[in-house]
């Protein structure tokens, strides 16, 4: 009777044992499954959630009322990243930042500078300038800059001129000619009298730049005032960017550093035998605006007499100008006679003088006198380079049809100028190698072949 009593179940205990018959395995909380699955999956992959019986009303904390102004909708929205996209499906309802991107700034393709200085020195030209091109491509507005030191004219310790009336005058012609172009393309020239590292910082300073663009130079003072400019913009939190563009191959495509170049010509030519001479940069069409900060004034060329030299020293003794000074500075005279030195090439005859001879050569005095221009830059070596092979692949041809026929020589007599242009490489190169150098135990160079350019 007791046994029997002991075994009857209540009718709670019947209920547990058969939910544990159904449910054999310990239940799981499912609030933590959904909560672990939703920080590691994405939306998209969980069930949307059943709403059985949606609220009439929806209550609005305190917190967000301000949004109740945008419509709430009844399907529920992803998950939002964490990160804020730069990206807008409509780029009208993109944000304007205040401060432009930096042109390191690997998402801003069209990223500009506020404004860059542009400092001219033995590179007064448009076409064929690197420095200019890439100021004009990344700066909202440029401001070209040329200054008159003063340390390079009164006497030297030898009691000479540092700087003679004659080459003072080409170079306020070229200056002159300068600022012209530049008019011309919607810009101009600032020029001052002044040492160069006071004259940009000023002028860096009144107009907000953050760079100065500028082509590097090869001698000794040279050197030292590209290092003073460099360490007067640093600071002042002013980047410095320097181009190279006053030699026919270009330094960075020499087949050797700079500290081991040859000290003769002989082996400085046979390294650069085969070099290809880069493109040159078309001239621009229109520059960028002058900065609209600072107010700067352009300011007046000077003259021989500002610079402390006797304009009367350019006449001859009977009263004359003297010859030197028929030669007129600036890019467009420099174009022009170029391109006039190409049509008297096209024009002679060609006697075969071999290795270069000077009989090759035409124009006065058996010379294409552009020196003067491609010192002050003017010209470039490469824009000359290129005219002068368009006017040896017609020659040549011509050349070719001649030898066929039985006379004739296939030396375009243009081969002699490109001899030059490497003497002129030559030095310029050596002359910065020995300028830079930290130890002055170099051997000294030497010219093996030829004469100087």
């Amino acid at each position: 009777m007791d046994s029997k009593s002991n075994n009857i179940e209540t009718p709670e205990e019947s209920q547990q044992e058969q939910a544990q018959n159904q449910n054999p395995l310990p239940l799981v909380p499912t609030a933590s499954i959904s909560l672990s699955l939703s920080t590691i999956l994405p939306s998209h992959f969980l069930p949307p959630k059943q709403i059985t019986n949606p609220p009439n009303k929806i209550k609005i904390p305190s917190q967000i009322s301000s949004l109740s102004q945008f419509s709430l909708s009844s399907s529920l929205s992803p998950a939002k990243a964490f990160f804020k996209s730069s990206i807008s499906a409509n780029p009208l309802q993109n944000t304007l930042t205040l401060n432009p991107l930096r042109p390191s700034n690997p998402s801003g393709a069209a990223a500009l500078r506020r404004a860059a200085v542009v400092w001219f020195r033995n590179d007064l030209r448009i076409h064929d300038n690197e420095c200019l091109t890439a100021a004009n491509n990344e700066a909202i507005s440029v401001l070209p800059v040329y200054c008159f030191d003063p340390r390079d004219y009164g006497k030297s310790s030898s009691g000479f001129d540092k700087t003679g009336p004659y080459r003072a005058t080409f170079l306020i012609e070229s200056v002159s000619d300068l600022r012209k172009n530049l008019q011309a393309r919607g810009s101009d020239l600032v020029v001052r009298i002044g040492r160069p590292e006071s004259v940009l910082l000023e002028v860096v300073k009144a107009v907000g730049a953050d760079a100065v663009y500028m082509h590097r130079e090869v001698s000794h003072d040279e050197v030292k005032a590209e290092e003073k400019i460099e360490e007067v913009m640093k600071d002042e939190g002013v980047e410095v960017k320097s181009f190279w563009g006053s030699t026919l191959y270009h330094l960075e495509d020499l087949p050797f550093q700079l500290e081991e170049m040859p000290t003769n010509y002989g082996g400085f030519k046979e390294r650069v035998k085969g070099l290809e001479v880069r493109k040159t940069i078309e001239a621009l069409d229109r520059m960028k605006g002058l900065p609209k900060r600072g107010d700067v004034e352009p300011g007046e060329i000077p003259s021989l007499v500002d610079l402390g030299l006797n304009p009367n020293a350019t006449m001859g003794q009977n009263g004359k100008t003297a010859a030197n000074a028929s030669l007129v500075g600036g890019e467009t005279e420099a174009l022009q006679r170029l391109r006039n030195f190409a049509v008297e090439c096209k024009g002679k005859p060609n006697t075969g003088f071999k290795d270069g001879a000077n009989d090759s050569i035409y124009g006065a005095n058996f010379s294409c006198k552009i020196s003067p221009w491609l010192a002050m830059g003017c010209l470039s070596p490469r824009s000359m380079f290129d005219e002068l092979k368009k006017s040896a692949s017609s020659l040549i041809s011509a050349a070719a049809k001649k030898k066929n026929g039985g006379s004739g020589t296939t030396d375009t007599g243009l081969n002699w100028l490109m001899y030059e242009l490497l003497w002129r490489d030559f030095f310029r190169f050596i002359t910065r190698k020995y300028s830079t150098a930290k130890q002055q135990s170099y051997a000294p160079a030497t010219a093996c072949t030829g004469a100087a350019a």
